[in-house]
């Protein structure tokens, strides 16, 4: 049987300082899978702990909720804009799932031609080892069947191994469409492996091709997450050093920064710096504002500074694709924001620590789709979709909202 979240608790809070027709207005329109969260229950806690047990890596449950009630009605509404987002009959589905490898990671990309959803393990924790034999996986599922599960005709989804060659392509962590193919960031493996970007056929026999391995003759530190701007068709990555903070990477020799690639003339240029560990970027649907996360709060094998950013950066982009006017976008309670997408009207999600975080385009936090779990990355799969990788577990999500146009 298909393990899917619904309606299985009551869970909703609503705020008491509705009056009777604003009750019953929320009342109609609330979907059965969605609760609304009144912040003003947890505004004023009884006690509240000290960093040592309230943390980004805690689950937070205030007072009149559950862990239960969170998941069983996972379309949390802090916000009346989120109904747009989540539409009138939202749903959650757990697809796919791993006993202890977290083989659902990073790299989510949709390939409209046989309607596939492209993703990759995490190269980085133990559970998943570093060697070349593991880490570098690729998998891919039918959307067809993530929907036969939905409905409760198939019991999982099937996950296939795309396997590469002419170059392999090593430890894959980000992932981009372009003109028909796939762009993975490849974080390296040891000192001699430099890491790269591959461009990747998504049909068989899947060859690939090296697209970019340095920086004027110098190793990146652990490329990670890369997307295309769809105003000047420029590339853009990030580069932070989580290949050395998971030990299969050595010292880094470069700045954690972003760069900027041009397909025409092959010209490599940083674009930010000032980071701390420059995870996911994505654009806005006019690619003329960019937005980056920076995870410098979680530091691999070596533990966590609680001081460091978990925020969403985001900066204007100007005609002749430089960035200015960096400014602080949101910053996450719950572990880190990896993975960043918009959606075709502007707005902003990011794989955190409880599940996919939603702002609209000043950056005020209107919903969450709620999986309980780590949500490391995420993608829209055309009008209405969602594939949300959970590391052990896999999620399909149905909405209102779609993603941005294709490159």
């Amino acid at each position: 049987m298909p393990s899917t979240i619904a309606v299985l608790a009551a869970g909703i809070i609503i705020s008491t300082a509705l009056g009777p027709a604003s009750w019953s207005a929320l009342a109609q329109k609330l979907p059965a899978a969605a609760q609304i969260i009144d912040q003003k229950v947890f505004n004023v806690l009884d006690f509240v702990p000290p960093p040592t047990e309230a943390n980004d890596s805690t689950v937070f449950l205030w007072p009149g909720v559950t862990q239960q009630s969170l998941t069983a009605k996972p379309f949390h509404i802090y916000d009346d804009e989120f109904y747009d987002v989540i539409g009138p009959n939202p749903s959650l589905t757990l697809i796919a799932s791993s006993d202890t490898d977290p083989i659902f990671h990073e790299a989510v990309t949709w390939y409209p031609p046989r309607d596939e959803v492209f993703f990759v393990q995490n190269a980085g924790v133990p559970a998943a080892g570093t060697g070349l034999n593991k880490s570098s996986i690729i998998q891919k599922i039918s959307l067809a069947e993530a929907e036969a599960v939905r409905k409760g005709t198939l019991a999982a989804a099937t996950v296939t191994v795309v396997n590469t060659s002419n170059p392999q392509v090593i430890n894959p962590n980000g992932g981009t469409n372009y003109k028909g193919q796939i762009i993975f960031a490849g974080e390296g493996q040891g000192p001699d492996v430099a890491s790269a970007l591959y461009v990747m056929n998504p049909q068989e026999p899947y060859n690939t091709t090296t697209l970019l391995n340095n920086y004027f003759g110098r190793q990146f530190n652990s490329l990670n997450d890369l997307v295309v701007n769809p105003r000047n068709g420029d590339l853009y990555f990030t580069d932070p050093s989580y290949g050395y903070l998971q030990d299969f990477r050595p010292l880094p020799g470069l700045r954690n920064q972003v760069y900027r690639y041009n397909f025409s003339t092959g010209a490599v240029t940083a674009v930010a710096d000032d980071f701390t560990l420059p995870n996911g970027i994505t654009f806005s649907p006019d690619g003329q504002r960019a937005y980056v996360t920076d995870t410098g709060i979680a530091l691999g094998f070596y533990g966590r500074n609680l001081s460091s950013p978990a925020s969403v950066y985001q900066f204007d982009v100007n005609e002749d694709g430089t960035w200015q006017n960096r400014k602080t976008f949101a910053y996450v309670p719950s572990f880190i924001p990896d993975g960043v997408h918009t959606d075709s009207e502007g707005r902003v999600y990011s794989g955190c620590g409880d599940g996919v975080h939603v702002w609209n385009t000043s950056g005020k936090l209107i919903g969450k789709i709620y999986t309980g779990t780590t949500a490391a990355n995420f993608q829209f799969a055309g009008k209405g979709r969602m594939i949300i990788t959970g590391q052990t577990k896999l999620f399909y999500a149905t909405l209102a909202a779609s993603g941005a146009a294709l490159t």
